[in-house]
């Protein structure tokens, strides 16, 4: 058994195709965990849950027939222990031009998606009276993040359902945390990165001097998953270098070095 404990704990990770989500999935296999990966995309999903011994699911969060069906399949192999909401999208668009169609598929994935994961997933977890919620939310729902259409919204709005699930499902024995990424290199990042300049300048903005690799918010996700942060329900942990806390650095400070 792992200090984390989640030998023979069964992992559902939403879009687990993605930079993030693939990580998760290796992360919580290599934890002894059993995983199951839901992605839209099983081209993405299906190879690396062959090589990890688990389940790959077709799973799109903005359609909940399809949440259903992937939850009905997971609770037949005995239900979930962990649902790691990890699926998102980003549709830019300045707040005077954004399109209503663009807003709102943002939030169908980004926020009304992860509800219904929790709804579909943590049904059995309430029932069994144990289980855990960990989101993967971002800065920018803290920090507003301009010309990204509804992204810091929905982001925000995912660490108050995060806090509301804490505060409906803790008396049942489940519960519910978020991780916020800073800045981080991925797949959907990479092209901030191909710039060197670019990439040096963000890595100057971070107190720890470098962009964050998907492992970093892997291992918060794990801890929060486990038994060990059993006592931790309603949470943001904060995974950004401190980038968020330099705020009052960029102040003018005359005589100040």
């Amino acid at each position: 058994m792992s200090w984390l404990g989640l030998t023979g704990k069964r992992a559902v990770i939403t879009g687990a195709g993605g930079g993030i989500g693939q990580v998760l999935a290796r992360s919580f296999a290599a934890e002894g965990a059993q995983v199951v990966l839901l992605d839209r995309d099983l081209d993405r999903s299906a190879p690396l849950a062959a090589e990890l011994g688990g389940l790959a699911l077709i799973c799109d969060l903005a359609d909940p027939d399809s949440v259903a069906e992937a939850a009905t399949r997971v609770e037949a192999e005995g239900g979930a222990d962990v649902l790691v909401n990890a699926a998102a999208i980003l549709r830019p668009g300045a707040l005077d031009t954004v399109s209503t169609a663009d807003w709102s598929a943002m939030l169908a994935v980004n926020l009304t998606g992860y509800l219904t994961a929790a709804q579909a997933f943590g049904r059995g977890m309430l029932t069994r009276g144990r289980g855990s919620l960990v989101h993967i939310a971002s800065i920018a729902g803290s920090q507003p993040q301009p010309a990204s259409g509804a992204y810091s919204a929905s982001k925000a709005a995912t660490l108050m359902m995060s806090r509301q699930l804490a505060q409906e499902w803790g008396p049942r024995g489940v519960r519910s945390n978020c991780v916020s990424p800073g800045l981080v290199l991925t797949p959907m990042s990479a092209a901030f990165y191909a710039d060197p300049d670019v990439k040096a300048r963000r890595e100057a903005m971070v107190p720890l001097r470098r962009i964050a690799a998907p492992q970093d918010m892997a291992d918060v996700a794990l801890f929060l998953a486990s038994d060990r942060a059993g006592y931790v329900t309603g949470q943001d942990i904060v995974v950004d270098g401190g980038l968020s806390q330099c705020l009052m650095g960029l102040v003018p400070r005359p005589g100040y070095a």
